[in-house]
């Protein structure tokens, strides 16, 4: 029995300096976003300040431009999030469900652009939505994340559509369904689980970029916050705590939304770990 008990309490002490490990840099940001600016470097490195205090969040809400950043980023975020589900959606359960002439190429061509590093495409897209007048715009930025994440999003979805069994389709076909009509109203329904899973992850990608971001968008009218978060940055010093603030309040959409998808999300992204 004792020889049992201690892997158990090895293994549960592993998951929670795991757990200690990954929650530790949102720890030490909320800790920053409180701490005066006279403490922050007056008492070094301490777990808790000895005094805290709200003003670098009343800063940011009143005298920054922190909500409208904040409202791109909703707004890029829940666009792109939306569209690139349907989008892989459809596609997914193309690649899944039929068989047509240059499938395999559509394939390769959509694992390439996975391929390719991001710095390298900033010129060329640049480039070709400057004379679109898409430049410094949130649907010039929505246009971009689908187009980059509507691949992965596809493979993901069509993972999901090959899980369910094909009679289903055929039993509707057989009681006068049409094929969009069983797709509508009894695969997609069955597959919730990769679509919160597909939502969540778009949404996290979109919400957290910054490349294209900060190369296509110029004035904070149009800037989502990882670019609001450089506005902190001066050329002489960086106002950490009112950095921090921001980043906290950046992190509330980003957990309620995975609060609300949580039971599907799990559901998604543990689909086909077991068979049987």
């Amino acid at each position: 029995m004792r020889r049992s008990v201690i892997p158990t309490i090895a293994h549960r002490l592993g998951i929670l300096c795991y757990i200690a490990f990954a929650l530790f840099p949102l720890f030490w940001l909320l800790k920053v976003s409180v701490t005066p600016n006279d403490l922050l470097y007056s008492e070094g490195v301490r777990m808790w300040p000895s005094r805290t205090t709200w003003d670098h969040y009343a800063f940011v809400l009143r005298h920054s431009a922190f909500p409208t950043f904040f409202k791109n980023s909703l707004i890029v975020s829940a666009s792109t999030a939306v569209t690139v589900t349907i989008c892989a959606s459809l596609s997914g359960y193309a690649l899944s469900r039929f068989n047509f002439r240059a499938k395999y190429w559509i394939v390769a061509l959509m694992l390439l652009t996975q391929m390719f590093p991001l710095v390298m495409l900033v010129a060329p897209i640049f480039k070709i939505l400057s004379p679109l007048h898409l430049t410094n715009s949130l649907t010039g930025l929505v246009i971009v994340y689908t187009a980059f994440n509507v691949p992965f999003a596809t493979f993901l979805m069509q993972s999901f559509f090959d899980g369910i069994p094909r009679d289903l389709e055929e039993a509707a076909k057989i009681d006068g369904a049409t094929q969009f009509t069983a797709f509508r109203q009894i695969i997609l329904p069955l597959t919730l689980p990769g679509i919160a899973a597909t939502l969540g992850f778009v949404f996290t990608a979109a919400w957290s970029e910054l490349l294209f971001a900060l190369m296509l968008i110029n004035g904070n009218d149009a800037a989502t916050f990882p670019v609001g978060l450089l506005t902190f940055v001066s050329k002489f010093s960086v106002d950490f705590g009112q950095m921090m603030a921001a980043g906290v309040m950046a992190l509330i959409p980003a957990g309620l939304f995975f609060l609300l998808i949580q039971r599907y999300l799990v559901q998604g992204l543990t689909a086909g770990a077991v068979k049987g």
